[in-house]
């Protein structure tokens, strides 16, 4: 008999008895959680453009600095190892406070930053901004999951997981076209690329302005001063049950870690360094690199979403493993080509598979997270894996400063390159097997009503599992278009259990779901 971990691959299907079709729930949102998710993209994206203005500038940064590819992408490193620090910032600001105000300042900062970024004339200026930088990026994805996913119906989340999380390819595509329109024509070369990343930060902010706070919080803040309860008293409870999530789930933190740090691998060793690895081990011009990253990144869209809608009716793991495994058999194609339609289509294919397995990820650890903590959670598990897999890029430089392989150049003579093909293929293989690992053996709550749980400052918050979905939910979630969270009952709201008293927790979580709560007893 297989093991339980692996025939738990297999999800039980949601239970659509009562369910709504897709399209029918597309069609009943409304303006407010149609504002809200494309906010929430918005700023995704807009952390894409910022972070990818140095992968693509790398080439012009070394001939403005006088510094080596290994030096400049010190500047990658630093920004991703201060990312962390910004989700925990911010995560813990908007689980407290809400969701609108914490974005907005987030993306202020950045603009700024990135505004800054552009106008720096030495390289150690440049590494300080770019690591206050990574500190205000970092709590942009958290933010963005958060007041995208949790104001949408149960059934839509899927797809909107993996259209979310490609809002990150769409930065780096319109970095992309920025750097191959706008930067040769202009005098000032890269630095007008980071003034653009800088002006549509601005821009996000001021659609996130012109939207409502999280329904969640303003129903949460309501029913608080109905009870009475004082600033003070709420940032009391919210540390306390801070404290208490993190006891609990002490064992589930390591495993989101775990996974992000794989997956912040897979991405940043497959996109970081790829405008790099074809000017100078495939001898592409910077133009023919910025249409292949182009091409690549019109894979990541189309995986990221065809990802996120196949998890809805698959479930969140086996969609991811499929993905992975793609990636595995587009490899060769990535690297084997010399010849730019096939290594354009090697990068459409590798990207659909790498960003189709992050398409599911915002709703996967939206999911497992702790649902009072929705911001904090995934945000600092998130950024965590990205300071540890912050060195992919230096890693990839330095391997292929001492690796060379000899190709044939323009004049049909041999020539010697860094052979960045090699390194990149082993790193990409290596992580690929490490996320397929912990991926299978990892839990899942499937279809959890994470909207229903309790606000990080209410009492119990901290002992709260969010409840998984059943035939109950999903016709609850019929009583109109707006979001479950939007109907729960006002009295429930306002009369929370004990604290000693934890809401009741889904045992038939799969993979290791059951370990995880062995571990915390």
């Amino acid at each position: 008999m297989a093991p339980r971990f692996l025939t738990n691959l297999v999800p039980r299907r949601e239970k659509r008895a009562h369910g709504r079709p897709l399209l029918h729930v597309l069609s009943t949102l409304t303006w407010v959680q149609w504002g809200h998710f494309w906010s929430g993209w918005l700023a995704w994206t807009c952390d894409a453009i910022d972070f990818f203005s140095v992968s693509l500038s790398v080439t012009r940064l070394q001939d403005q600095f006088g510094r080596s590819t290994h030096d400049i992408t010190t500047a990658i490193t630093l920004t991703l190892l201060f990312r962390s620090a910004g989700a925990v910032i911010f995560g813990i600001i908007s689980d407290r406070f809400g969701r609108k105000w914490p974005l907005i300042i987030n993306l202020l900062m950045i603009s700024v930053l990135e505004l800054g970024s552009g106008f720096v004339e030495t390289f150690p200026a440049f590494l300080a901004v770019r690591s206050l930088f990574g500190i205000a990026m970092g709590g942009i994805w958290g933010l963005a999951a958060s007041t995208a996913l949790e104001n949408l119906p149960v059934e839509v989340r899927g797809l909107a997981s993996g259209i979310l999380q490609q809002g990150y390819a769409v930065g780096y595509l319109l970095a992309a076209v920025i750097n191959l329109t706008l930067v040769p024509e202009t005098s000032t070369t890269w630095r007008s690329l980071f003034w653009c990343a800088s002006g549509i930060s601005a821009f996000a902010a001021f659609v996130r302005l012109l939207l409502p706070e999280s329904e969640i919080f303003i129903r949460a803040k309501a029913a608080e001063r109905a009870r009475g309860g004082s600033t003070r008293n709420k940032t009391k409870i919210f540390l306390h049950e801070t404290g208490v999530m993190l006891r609990r789930h002490w064992a589930l933190c390591i495993y989101a870690i775990l996974l992000m740090t794989g997956f912040n691998f897979l991405s940043h060793g497959s996109q970081d360094l790829y405008p790099t690895y074809l000017t100078n081990a495939k001898l592409f011009s910077d133009h023919n690199a910025t249409v292949a990253t182009i091409i690549g990144n019109c894979g990541a869209i189309a995986g990221g979403a065809i990802a996120g809608w196949l998890s809805q009716y698959i479930g969140r793991r086996l969609t991811i493993i499929i993905f992975v495994l793609l990636i595995g058999a587009f490899i060769p194609l990535w690297i084997l080509p010399s010849s730019f339609g096939a290594l354009a289509a090697g990068a459409f294919c590798i990207q659909f598979g790498v960003q189709g397995a992050w398409g599911v990820i915002p709703i996967q650890l939206a999911e497992i997270s702790p649902p009072a903590f929705r911001a904090t959670f995934p945000g600092v598990a998130y950024q965590l894996g990205n300071m540890v897999s912050s060195a992919s890029a230096q890693i990839e430089a330095t391997g292929a400063a001492n690796l060379h392989t000899t190709v044939i150049d323009h004049n049909g003579k041999p020539k010697v390159v860094s052979d960045y093909a090699t390194v990149q293929a082993i790193l990409i293989g290596v992580v690929a097997a490490f996320v397929l690992i912990v991926t299978i053996f990892g839990p899942e709550n499937y279809g959890s009503h994470f909207e229903k749980s309790r606000a990080a400052f209410e009492e119990g918050a901290g002992e709260e599992d969010a409840p998984a979905g059943d035939d109950d939910d999903v016709e609850a979630s019929n009583a109109g278009s707006r979001p479950t969270s939007v109907q729960v009952d006002e009295e429930k709201r306002a009369t929370p259990e004990p604290a000693s008293a934890p809401a009741s927790v889904d045992h038939e979580k799969r993979g290791v779901g059951r370990w995880f709560d062995r571990l915390r007893s």
